[in-house]
């Protein structure tokens, strides 16, 4: 009883240590494109500072000219002061004196402009090991991470997976078998039942013509291509789920891409995907698998959770890949045991082949995070 007590203290503080580094490795994240976006503003400002600089420098050199010749013209009429009249007079030392005036009010400015840009290089650069040490500090992290899961946790997860495999393979089965419901369903509801309209509105268009109706004919054969075209849209969108050729075509994150424009326009939401790291290609063993986890979990995140808003982040790096699906939806309890979750026993079997890691942290009414990493080597 005693051990087991303790089993359980250490599982919690494991857990505890595990969530602290996964919630810093988060913040670290925010805390690099924060800096990256205020780089890339000092950076405009910069710009903006040095050509200031310049025609300040420009002015000032220009009217430096001019002061001369004015400081001149007031040495003669001093030489000659009797020659000239006290209006004369006047108006050449009031000259002289406002563009002197001027004058050091353009270097005044000049060198507030010098010392802005001074600063703004400074900071650039303060940023940018920023940035350098928040990237390397998240590399450790994972590493520590890693470490964390492999070596504290490995008897737990030896037993875990354990109870798992006892159902395993007939989960895959019904998995499977939901999958083939689910496309029939989707072949049913959708293009099969179009086709069958079509059909009756065809017959319709055929009797409306032969009745003289051509005005009627003609809306209804209008109505009829509207359905043809949503019926293709539909058969199309069948064959993307089930395969989309631009991942054989154009790699993972430009399907990505495109897939989250598709589903947002469809569905009316907004969906945002920011990539992160390399954008080089992975091989198939990686794209396919982390595509179908991120199209499962924002269709997760659409139909279950009813989100309005989804944020999807890819990061590839030297050592592991990173899937990040954010929503805004009602969310559910992870801890509630629901039977035939078919779409996360099927995400789990996904990153279990990578030798990944899936942690989905929901809360009622706040949302829904999925994460998953995974090891990457080339």
């Amino acid at each position: 009883m005693i051990q087991k007590t303790d089993e359980t203290v250490l599982d919690k503080i494991i857990d505890e240590m595990i969530d602290v580094v996964e919630n810093s490795k988060d913040e670290i994240f925010n805390i690099s494109e924060e800096a990256r976006k205020n780089y890339e503003e000092l950076e405009r400002e910069l710009d903006e500072t040095k050509e200031k600089v310049i025609e300040y420098i420009n002015k000032g050199d220009q009217l430096e000219i001019k002061v001369k010749f004015s400081r001149q013209r007031l040495s003669a009429v001093s030489k000659d002061f009797d020659r000239y009249s006290e209006e004369e007079i006047r108006d050449v030392y009031e000259n002289t004196h406002a563009m002197q005036t001027d004058l050091a009010m353009l270097r005044q400015e000049e060198k507030r402009l010098r010392e802005r840009r001074d600063d703004l290089e400074r900071r650039l650069i303060s940023l940018d090991n920023t940035i350098e040490r928040a990237e390397g500090l998240a590399g450790k992290i994972s590493v520590i991470l890693t470490y964390l899961n492999d070596d504290f946790k490995q008897v737990n997860e030896m037993l875990e997976e354990a109870r798992e495999k006892q159902d395993f393979g007939l989960k895959i089965i019904e998995a499977q078998e939901e999958e083939r419901r689910k496309l029939s369903r989707e072949i049913h509801d959708g293009p099969a039942q179009m086709l069958a309209n079509i059909l009756l509105r065809s017959e319709l268009v055929d009797r409306t013509f032969r009745q003289g109706s051509t005005e009627e004919a003609l809306q209804e054969i209008k109505s009829v291509r509207k359905m043809i075209r949503s019926s293709l849209y539909e058969v199309r969108r069948i064959i993307y789920d089930l395969r989309p050729m631009a991942l054989d075509d154009l790699g993972l994150i430009p399907t990505i891409k495109r897939y989250v424009d598709t589903i947002a326009e469809y569905n009316g939401i907004d969906i945002s995907f920011a990539p992160l790291g390399k954008q080089e290609r992975l091989s198939s063993r990686y794209e396919v698998p982390l595509f179908r986890l991120i199209q499962e979990s924002i269709q997760n995140a659409i139909k279950h959770a009813e989100a309005t808003f989804v944020k999807v982040k890819l990061e590839i790096c030297n050592q592991y890949i990173t899937v990040i699906v954010k929503d805004n939806g009602k969310g559910f309890d992870p801890d509630e045991k629901k039977e035939k979750s078919f779409g996360i026993i099927g995400m789990r079997e996904r990153v279990e082949m990578l030798e990944g890691e899936l942690s989905i942290d929901s809360t009622i009414g706040k949302g829904t995070s999925v994460i998953i990493k995974v090891p990457y080597t080339i």
